[in-house]
């Protein structure tokens, strides 16, 4: 990967980021697909690249993080236990299972479908940050460790979960923003105990600043289109494309 190519990626990972489209499926698919590269790096490229929208979403919401009320900060951690139990194992069994090419793109096309089904899931939102029990962060952080496969939409997951137990959408957001944060450090933590991080200095300054800059950038503006546009059956159709692609 040259440095270009590290730029574009990132300008992917920037936008697709706050879309509920699975943006470590779409730069897994990216990287196996153009660059040639094999599941298990395409995997690591891709939770390093969370790094810079990871940085943009601290900058953007720093107040939020400074004066964090309990509520909130409790909110953060349980789901951050929980992801870890099913994130985890998950993520080992990627790992381990799919090393092909071809089978790890039919898993992201299959997961694009479900999670393009998932997205058609609505709730009546009425409650309130106070209203969230320990019940609903458990259950956030459970469906959060699912977006470790790629093809899962990590916010459209916790997104769709929060709306189903009945949180209003700006709060929902707002939660959904704060708890990617711990996750993404968490998978970092993964790939570097593991010994599977391994990026060149240039590429991975170029990815780094590139996601950062792309993300902060187009953060607000994706956030309120995705909040009026469905992607269910963008993620849907790209599944079905992704699926009949690889079978030809």
């Amino acid at each position: 990967m040259d440095a270009f190519q590290a730029l574009l990626l990132g300008a992917l990972q920037g936008i697709t980021e706050w879309l509920p489209v699975s943006s470590e499926g779409q730069t897994m698919l990216a990287m196996m697909n153009w660059l040639g590269m094999s599941p298990s790096d395409a995997l690591s490229s891709s939770i390093f690249l969370h790094t810079g929208t990871m940085l943009a979403v601290i900058v953007r919401f720093r107040r939020e993080f400074m004066m964090m009320e309990s509520k909130l900060m409790r909110t953060m951690i349980v789901a951050t236990l929980f992801t870890g139990v099913t994130g985890v194992p998950l993520y080992m069994l990627f790992r381990e299972s799919f090393t092909g090419g071809e089978k790890a793109t039919l898993l992201i096309g299959s997961l694009l479908i479900i999670t393009g089904l998932m997205l058609m899931l609505r709730g009546s939102s009425t409650r309130n940050m106070e209203d969230i029990t320990t019940k609903d962060m458990a259950l956030l952080g459970l469906a959060q460790g699912f977006s470790i496969l790629p093809g899962v939409s990590r916010s459209g997951t916790t997104l769709t979960v929060l709306l189903m137990r009945g949180v209003k959408q700006e709060e929902a957001l707002l939660i959904s923003f704060i708890i990617s944060v711990p996750a993404v450090l968490g998978a970092i933590a993964l790939e570097c105990l593991t010994g599977s991080l391994s990026i060149q200095p240039l590429p991975g300054a170029a990815m780094l600043t590139s996601s950062f800059i792309a993300g902060y950038a187009t953060m607000d503006m994706l956030m309120r289109f995705a909040r009026e546009v469905s992607f269910s059956w963008f993620c849907i159709s790209m599944g079905m494309i992704t699926l009949a692609l690889t079978v030809m």
